[in-house]
This record gives structure tokens, C-alpha cells and sequence, in this order.
């Protein structure tokens, strides 16, 4: 029997969803069970609650999509992260601020091994600005107590990637094959403290990929299935397990850009102002040509500025299990999260929540005192208001924009926004952020510097490389397209002179695509 169906799921800070399509895109079955405190457990019990219901179906699937929270629960948390050696090649300029500047003093301690300001590194035209210090990155290296992985920066390395590439086959040569090697070049965009950052976070969490990417292997191999697995990353597309394994960082921010994704295919719209309320936090995002529009200000991951690629995501501190303080009305930080059905008052608990807000509204809820009746009216009404003020940023002044209103706390969002055209609220919107995992596409990016002149040169030769990655990644070579192409002046430049990104993305191969 041919295996077509594609399962998606997504691990969120209260559920953990799963959902089952087939090539046409139709949900054939769906669940949302607690997330556990070990993360895996979680998925376990929302795969095997999925195959229950999809019965001698169970034998179609064909491949297996994930969302995690892993790395990011590791990075705020500062646990299980390896050891860093940092390497920044471009001595002797960026020497003002040394690596990890900046960051938090217990990640710094929890992650660096030591660091290194050595020789390499190129100016903004391909000109080296010092000879690579091949004797001195050794020395570096025998020096350090112990580290489980290396990072590596160059200055301007994504435009010029080859010496990052030479101390790569230096330090595999010099400490052996099987030492972990994270290149800057490979993880972010241009700036060279964000992008050694995000080097250095993907190297520091090379340890809970590889545990995370078992896990999920072995409940895979648990429940006797053939399917092919893949994770979900922050731009709304796909990487195999293996790629994976080699940027974890990329999945920080796939959680948003797989709501946004799949509200996009249940809605049937391609821009759109997306939220995504669930029990703790409402997340927003926009939606352009299908895709997550992605964030062009650096991001800070657990108090560490990064800028490798994210989508445009703003959180707000409300969602179903948000508490409602009986004495103001106002809505809090604190959540009951998965908690809600025994804490709620419309499930016999005791505290006020937004749901019981809303169950208040339509009737659902009844026998409330005067006053804690008073504060959940107030709590919806500045609920409501917070929603609107967040629509209206989100759309950057432009009106009439759809709003797709998914997640299990959709009942929060008014049937009318200001500053928002059609309020859609999709069927299987409450598990919105499987679905973008089951439906995602392999993706790949890939950024070049060039003089204006030479824009459609560069151009092409970023199309290339980044449907190399894409291909990578796991897109069919017959199949992938360019999907995206961004122009960027760079300023104070001694001619004129643009940054090119190309974005490639394309259907799994091997598989049927809905």
C-alpha cells in the first residue's frame, strides 16, 4: 500500500498537536494531548493517539513532520548545553568586543569553553584583511581544558565562505573527524556579533538535537512505522533529521511559522494577519505569498542578540488559561496552562481565567458572584483591546488585511477588528500549527554581496546555492523553485553595492505533497 500520508506535529508550551493529511490535504484525524515536562512524552502520546484513530490507515504514513520546543527550552532554561570553543577569524580588527559580549554571565559560563581572536576574516570587497593564523588555531585548540564543539566566524563569511571552510577541514584534521564544527556562514546573515552568536548557540546545542532527534527516531521505531521524519524550521519549511542534527537553532522559531503556515492552507489565503491564541500566549504573524514574513531586526534568543532567520512573530501574554485578577479585571502574566480544565471556574475550579470570560459572554458560564462576573467582563474588554493595538502593529498601516484567528483560545478574538478586514476562523484552526508542520516544504536560503552592476550575477549564483541547501534539506532536485528574492542596499559602501537572499523551497522527495 502506497504510504502518502503526512503526520504534523507541534509541540507548544500547554498541548502538544498532532494531525494526520493525506495527499490532498484533507485532516483525516487530529489530537491534543498535555505537553510533559520531558517534551517526549508528549509527542509519544499524540503519535500514538493519531495512529489509534487512523486505524489500519496507520500503515500509509509515509513521513512524520515535527515543531519543537527543545532548543529553546534548552537556550532559557541554560541546560543541557555543550561547551563552545569560539573561533573569530579577522584579527586584528573586531577586537573591541570579545565573543559571547554581552551575553547573559550564566549562559556565558554555562556555554564557553574559551575563545580565540585570530587571523583570517575578508573586508567587504573579498580582500583578506590578515593571513589565516593556521599555527595559532592549533595552539588554540591544544590549549582549551575540554569543549564539545567548535564555532567558527568569519568577518564577511557569508559573502566569503572559504576560509571558514579551511579551518573546518583544519580542526577535523588537527582534533579529528568526528569533533563538531559550527560555521558562521551556514547559520546567519551579515553582522558579525549577531551571526557569531547564533554560531555559537547552534554549536552549544548540537548535543540536545542529536537527544531530540533520537527520541523522536525511537518512538518512530516504537509504533513499527516506515515513515521518512523531518523537523520543522523557523521559516515555515522543512530539513531531514540529519540536516537537522547540523542546525539545530534553525527550529527556534518554528513553532509561529508553522501556525502561520498552516492557517495559510486552511484558510485558503495567501496574505493574511495571523494569530494564534493558545492557553498561554496569543502569537501574531503576517502572511506574504504563503510564507511567514520574516523578522528584518535581529532577535534575542534567552537574552543572546542573533540574526539568523526568524519570522515577524509579536506575542502577547494572553491565551485561554491567561488569570483574570478578581479584584481589577486585569488580565495577568500567569497561565494555568494545561491545568485549566481542573482550575477554571467552568470546569468547577476556582480561579478566573479568560476562557471563563468568554464562556461568561455566551452563556456558557453561570452562578458567578457580581463581582468576579464584573472583573471577567473587564478582562475581555482589555483583552479585546490588546488584540486590535496588536492587529494594527502587525499590519504596518495597512487596513483591510484578513485576520486568520487559529489555536485553541480563538474564542478570545472578536468577530470584528478594527484596522482588520474578514475575521477567518478555518475548521481544524485549533491545531493550525501541525498542520503548517505536515504540509511544510524543504527550504533553503542563500545571501551574496554584490557591486550593483552585478546584481543578476548574484542573483543567480545565490538561486544556486540555495537550492543546493534546499535539495539538501530534502527537497526532490525535479521540483524545487526560487520562491523568494530580496535586494538590499548596503550603506557606507565605497561604491554601490546590494545584498542578495534567495529563498528556495520545494515538495519532499519521494512522496505525494498535498
Amino acid at each position: 500500500m502506497s504510504a502518502q500520508l503526512s503526520i504534523g506535529i507541534d509541540v507548544g508550551g500547554t498541548n502538544t498537536d498532532a494531525v494526520a493529511l493525506d495527499p490532498a490535504g484533507t485532516v483525516l484525524a487530529w489530537t491534543k494531548q498535555p505537553t510533559t515536562p520531558d517534551v517526549t512524552g508528549g509527542i509519544r502520546a499524540a503519535l500514538r493517539a493519531l495512529l489509534a484513530e487512523l486505524g489500519e490507515r496507520r500503515s500509509e504514513v509515509g513521513r512524520i513532520m515535527l515543531g519543537t520546543t527543545h532548543a529553546t527550552n534548552a537556550i532559557v532554561r541554560r541546560r543541557d548545553l555543550g561547551r563552545v570553543a569560539v573561533m573569530r577569524l579577522g584579527a586584528p580588527m573586531a577586537s573591541d568586543f570579545p565573543p559571547l559580549a554581552g551575553w547573559p554571565a550564566d549562559l556565558r559560563e554555562a556555554v564557553l569553553a574559551g575563545s580565540v581572536l585570530t587571523g583570517g576574516g575578508h573586508l567587504m570587497d573579498g580582500y583578506p584583511i590578515s593571513p589565516l593564523d593556521r599555527d595559532g588555531i592549533r595552539r588554540f585548540l591544544d590549549g582549551l581544558d575540554g569543549y564539545d564543539a567548535v564555532a567558527v566566524c568569519g568577518i564577511f563569511s557569508p559573502s566569503f565562505p572559504e576560509q571558514e571552510l579551511e579551518v573546518q577541514a583544519l580542526i577535523h584534521d588537527h582534533a579529528g573527524p568526528d569533533v563538531a564544527v559550527s560555521l558562521s556562514h551556514e547559520i546567519g546573515a551579515l553582522g558579525v556579533m549577531e551571526r557569531e552568536n547564533a554560531t555559537v548557540l547552534n554549536a552549544a546545542l548540537y548535543g540536545v538535537a542529536r537527544d531530540v532527534t533520537q527520541a523522536l527516531l525511537d518512538v518512530v521505531t516504537e509504533e513499527k512505522l516506515s515513515a521518512t521524519t523531518y523537523f520543522a524550521q523557523n521559516d515555515g519549511t522543512l530539513m531531514a533529521v540529519d540536516y537537522a542534527a547540523h542546525y539545530p537553532v534553525l527550529t527556534i522559531g518554528s513553532g509561529p511559522a508553522n501556525s502561520i503556515r498552516g492557517a495559510a492552507f486552511l484558510s485558503g489565503t495567501d496574505h493574511a494577519v495571523i494569530i494564534d491564541v493558545g492557553g498561554t500566549t496569543s502569537d501574531l504573524g503576517v502572511l506574504v505569498d504563503r510564507f511567514p514574513r520574516e523578522s528584518t531586526m535581529p532577535r534575542e534568543i534567552g537574552g543572546v542578540t542573533t540574526n539568523f532567520r526568524m519570522p515577524d512573530v509579536l506575542s502577547l501574554g494572553l491565551g485561554g488559561g491567561t488569570v483574570v485578577d478578581p479584584a481589577t479585571g486585569a488580565p495577568g502574566h500567569d497561565s494555568v496552562g494545561y491545568r485549566i480544565t481542573q482550575e477554571a471556574l467552568l470546569f468547577g475550579g476556582s480561579t478566573p481565567t479568560l476562557t471563563d470570560a468568554a464562556a461568561l459572554a455566551d452563556g456558557r458560564l453561570t452562578g458567578v458572584s457580581p463581582e468576579i462576573a464584573a472583573a471577567l467582563r473587564t478582562a475581555r474588554a482589555r483583552a479585546h483591546d490588546r488584540i486590535e493595538s496588536a492587529v494594527e502593529r502587525m499590519s504596518l498601516g495597512r487596513t483591510g488585511l484578513a485576520l486568520v484567528v487559529v489555536g485553541g483560545g480563538g474564542f478570545l478574538v472578536p468577530d470584528q477588528v478594527l484596522g482588520a478586514g474578514e475575521v477567518l476562523r478555518p475548521e481544524q484552526g485549533n491545531v493550525a500549527n501541525a498542520v503548517g508542520a505536515a504540509i511544510a516544504l524543504a527550504g533553503g536560503r542563500a545571501d551574496q554581496l554584490c557591486d550593483h552592476g552585478d546584481r543578476l550575477a548574484a542573483i543567480e549564483a545565490a538561486g544556486k546555492a540555495a537550492v543546493e541547501k534546499a535539495i539538501q534539506a530534502g527537497a526532490d532536485p525535479l521540483r524545487v523553485e526560487i520562491v523568494d528574492v530580496l535586494e538590499t542596499p548596503v550603506s557606507y559602501a565605497t561604491r554601490p553595492t546590494l545584498k542578495v537572499s534567495v529563498k528556495a523551497a520545494g515538495p519532499l522527495a519521494g512522496i505525494g505533497n498535498p
